[in-house]
């Protein structure tokens, strides 16, 4: 049986002609891209296999392309203010957005605004779902990162704001980047800073298990798969290995550039912007705002492949290319409904009326609001989103 395909998926702030371009990894040959306009930093991600999201550099809105139909937007979630960074949970059943200092969750089966979170100061800059979509994190410009608990949110009255289940406040500048490694409520996360260093976190208890100080400012951070490195992108174009089973463990550590020259990737003339490492750890991709994207080989530290682009590169990741990608004659087993910009429950009637969602069930078209408990495809956004709760509600109790 042949690997899986992995594909990378690249965006640059060049304008609006060519929003994502996609790259098969090993043999660097390019696919159709997708197109609609530039996407800023953190703002693009996969939906469920069969979407993908893009957050217009400072438009009001999220671009939604199926994944098939890549020369044509299937639909524009309106926002209220400009999107500073976006993510799709893993399970394909939430999206979350930041817009100014706020988080909003939508929920991806029926298009409702769940919640809007303000609970930090400044603008959010970056988020990201633990594996299980049990959980999620926030940072921001002020230097807060947020873990929430997603049955904790979703549980929450709607005039209440539920408290995040810990606040990591230990850095001193703004937060640049996020990533969470596996493991649920039980998984080591990451944040990167201005401030010069890169902090790994326990998700479970919010304690803090390392933190790394460098010589120059962190943009973009990122694990391998074993978790046994994390790699740090510099403000000077530097690309730093940190190996997270060193001896003896120390929780405060310096990154020295002379001593550790070995393990630093040298060739960007531009701040790092987005890392990304590959399924079997042997590759590393990286953006920068130099333009370019680079492969990297882990163990060499050599460039494989440099891919020239013309605007600052602003996300740059590696996925397993899902089958619809690579089929043209594909269509997504339940197109997106359109999404609400009101909170869920703040409607007016007669906006909830005028907006029939049709659903595509199998061979069958039902209006939404006519869906029963018998329908296959509410039935299987039910199941999934049941899963989701009872990870989140042990998570909770760890």
């Amino acid at each position: 049986m042949a690997a899986p395909m992995e594909v990378a998926l690249v965006s640059d702030a060049a304008g609006p002609l060519c929003n994502c371009s996609v790259w098969e990894l090993h043999s660097g040959s390019a696919l159709p891209g997708y197109r609609g306009g530039n996407t800023g930093p953190r703002g693009l991600a996969l939906l469920g296999g069969e979407h993908l999201l893009g957050a217009q550099l400072g438009k009001s809105y999220i671009n939604v392309w199926e994944l098939q139909r890549k020369d044509q937007l299937q639909q524009k979630i309106i926002c209220p203010g400009p999107v500073t960074c976006l993510t799709a949970s893993p399970n394909g059943l939430y999206i979350l957005a930041g817009v100014a200092e706020s988080i909003y969750l939508w929920e991806v089966s029926n298009g409702n605004l769940l919640a809007i979170l303000n609970r930090h100061y400044q603008d959010l800059t970056c988020l990201c779902f633990t594996d299980d979509s049990s959980h999620f994190l926030s940072g921001a410009k002020d230097c807060l990162a947020l873990v929430w608990n997603l049955y904790s949110v979703l549980q929450a009255e709607p005039s209440q704001i539920p408290d995040p289940r810990h606040v990591w406040s230990r850095h001193s500048l703004p937060i640049t980047d996020m990533c969470c490694g596996f493991g649920g409520p039980l998984a080591r996360a990451a944040t990167a800073s201005l401030d010069q260093t890169a902090k790994l976190w326990e998700v479970s208890s919010g304690e803090l298990l390392l933190s790394v100080l460098f010589d120059v400012g962190i943009m973009a951070v990122t694990l391998d798969l074993s978790e046994y490195h994390m790699f740090c992108g510099g403000m000077d174009g530097s690309i730093f290995q940190v190996d997270l089973c060193a001896w003896p463990v120390q929780r405060d550590r310096t990154f020295q550039t002379e001593r550790e020259n070995g393990k630093i990737f040298k060739g960007h003339r531009n701040q790092v912007t987005c890392l990304s490492v590959s399924t079997d750890g042997s590759l590393l991709l990286s953006g920068s705002h130099d333009e370019t994207v680079r492969l990297w080989d882990i163990q060499s530290k050599q460039c494989l492949k440099t891919m020239n682009h013309k605007g600052p590169v602003t996300n740059a990741f590696i996925v397993l290319a899902p089958a619809n990608m690579l089929n043209p004659d594909g269509k997504p087993s339940v197109p997106l409904p359109k999404f609400s910009k009101h909170l869920y429950g703040t409607e007016s009637t007669d906006e909830q009326g005028s907006e029939g969602v049709t659903l595509r069930l199998g061979l069958h078209q039902q209006e939404s609001g006519e869906c029963t408990s018998r329908s296959p495809g509410r039935a299987i956004w039910r199941r999934l989103r049941r899963c989701t709760l009872r990870c989140a509600q042990r998570g909770k109790r760890t």
